[in-house]
């Protein structure tokens, strides 16, 4: 692992893929302060209707929570579809911590995604 500012400590991969008109965003990595700003500008060029595969995720900080939140927001207001597939606890306590796990859309899978938000 890097030390002493000798390149970057996180990676974060991001892909994405269409299954019935829902862009699905794969999330592999770290989600903190070092990967917030490609986290947003990736969710800024998503689709309104949006899947988050967070299966991959190995640790997500309050910053990239907030802006799940806001996307989820947003799509609500605008009567888009939205979900969370994958997530799990040992690596998103923060979603458990705020309470929030208990209000947004998470599913086990892309097939329970799918079903719950057409």
């Amino acid at each position: 692992m890097p030390e002493n500012g000798d390149g970057p400590v996180a990676a974060l991969s991001l892909t994405s893929s269409t299954v019935d008109e829902i862009t699905v965003i794969k999330v592999d990595g770290v989600l903190d302060a070092t990967t917030r700003e490609q986290f947003a500008d990736y969710l800024a060029m998503a689709g309104t209707n949006l899947i988050l595969d967070l299966a991959g995720v190995t640790f997500m900080d309050s910053r990239a929570l907030g802006l799940i939140v806001h996307h989820w927001q947003t799509s609500l207001a605008s009567g888009a579809k939205f979900a969370l597939i994958g997530v799990e606890y040992s690596k998103s306590k923060v979603m458990w911590i705020t309470g929030l796990a208990q209000r947004l859309p998470l599913y086990d899978t892309l097939g329970d995604a799918l079903a719950a938000i057409k």
